[in-house]
């Protein structure tokens, strides 16, 4: 047998060839003993150098068998590879421009505020292996009108199973300070102190990201006691200032996402506003379930190009001349679909540092529009000066920095009619 007549595949027929050339081994041994012992030599006789010669062919012959298997039908060997596929996929860098018909409706995607993601696979690559050497992305930053988001944020501080505990009807949500106990105390011992209204849960919750600064650790501790005794505090490992408030809208809708997703409504509102939950249940127990967003919606606002403005946005990363609608900041209320939709469309719309403005974007982007209330003064960005009768008729106003909060609920919560 010829060693080109060996088919490598069928490398069983190698041992049956083998355990025939053994046994003609074992008579050429036994000849060969003989011969020994009649010519008392220590040399090698001629059928035992062929059995030899065989023995090392037929191992030679095993080894090549072995290693042609191994690259003809390396799933056959590699147990870790049986029933995978090899699929090599590349995902393109944010691209400030939207596929077409990427957008919602009225979606400008040449803005430079929309991103394309792209996914490539190359079948070509099944069969290679390469390596891939991991090294430290440098910073970038996103500059003084984006934030960095989406971004892998962790929360520090939480309570993942308030909402499975009380299953509120609705959740207020207010993002706050680290510092900033005195607002959080205002809160909870005035309209956030309310569990139940109409029959409905209320649940309430704080919103913080991460102090920075002078006395950095001393705030954590406070939080930290503030969070054992109250068990309504959320913290985030962002860093928490004015310009990262996108960051910090975002973080509270992906934990709404997944830890509430239970309620129907969540609330954002500000700390430093009054609110009537009355008024707000009462209106919720005939809104929309689903793609449902209102407060003070703004149409038609005019982008600032004003250096000077705490709002200005220049015109190469937003041309066009208008915002589209977007619900003021000071308070608005979504359904609990929401959340879900605004953190994906989120992948899609380059994050702006005004809060209020990106959400809009987001909400366009879902082909979601913000829905006008159903009383014109239930949200009021502007404070309304403090009566029992102007109170009663409205949702959420800001108040005046010298207002005494505490003092005017109390009196809105005294026995009597309003006007």
């Amino acid at each position: 047998m010829q060693l080109a007549a060996i088919n490598p595949v069928n490398w069983p027929n190698v041992y049956v060839y083998s355990f025939i050339m053994l046994n003609r081994c074992e008579e050429g041994h036994r000849q060969g003993v003989a011969d020994f012992h009649v010519r008392k030599s220590w040399r090698l006789s001629s059928s035992q150098r062929r059995c030899l010669f065989l023995i090392l062919l037929l191992a030679a012959v095993w080894f090549v068998c072995k290693s042609d298997m191994r690259m003809i039908h390396p799933e056959l060997w590699n147990p870790f590879s049986r029933g995978s596929q090899a699929v090599t996929a590349s995902v393109n860098d944010s691209s400030p421009t939207e596929a077409p018909g990427a957008g919602g409706p009225g979606v400008n995607v040449s803005s430079p505020l929309f991103l394309q993601t792209t996914l490539n696979t190359s079948t070509e690559a099944a069969n290679t292996t390469t390596q891939i050497t991991t090294a430290p992305v440098p910073y970038t930053s996103p500059g003084p009108y984006f934030v960095e988001y989406p971004h892998d944020y962790h929360f520090t501080i939480n309570e993942p199973h308030t909402c499975e505990e009380h299953k509120p009807f609705v959740v207020l949500v207010v993002p706050v300070e680290p510092s900033n106990r005195l607002h959080r105390d205002v809160i909870r011992n005035t309209w956030g102190g309310e569990t139940l209204v109409l029959g409905k849960a209320v649940k309430l919750l704080f919103m913080v990201g991460r102090h920075v600064g002078d006395g950095a650790e001393a705030v954590q501790e406070q939080l930290l006691q503030e969070s054992r005794r109250h068990r309504d505090v959320i913290q985030s490992d962002f860093q928490d200032c004015y310009k990262n408030l996108t960051i910090k809208t975002m973080v509270m809708l992906e934990w709404l996402d997944f830890y509430c997703s239970g309620a129907s409504y969540a609330m954002k509102v500000d700390s430093d506003t009054f609110l009537n939950g009355h008024n707000l249940v009462n209106m919720l127990l005939t809104a929309p379930r689903n793609n449902y967003m209102t407060g003070l919606v703004a149409s038609e606002a005019a982008v600032l190009r004003d250096l000077s403005s705490k709002w200005y946005l220049p015109v190469d990363l937003y041309p066009q001349s208008h915002y589209p609608r977007y619900a003021l900041g000071l308070g608005y209320v979504l359904s609990m679909d929401l959340p879900r939709k605004l953190v994906q469309a989120s992948k899609h719309v380059k994050a702006l540092y005004i809060e209020d403005v990106y959400l809009g974007l987001c909400m366009e982007h879902a082909g979601i529009p913000p829905t006008n209330p159903p009383g014109w003064n239930y949200f009021n960005v502007g404070p309304v000066a403090y009566s029992r009768c102007a109170y009663s008729k409205l949702i959420v106003t800001t108040t005046e920095q010298d207002a005494d909060r505490v003092e005017m609920w109390r009196d809105f919560q005294r026995p009597g009619t309003y006007c």
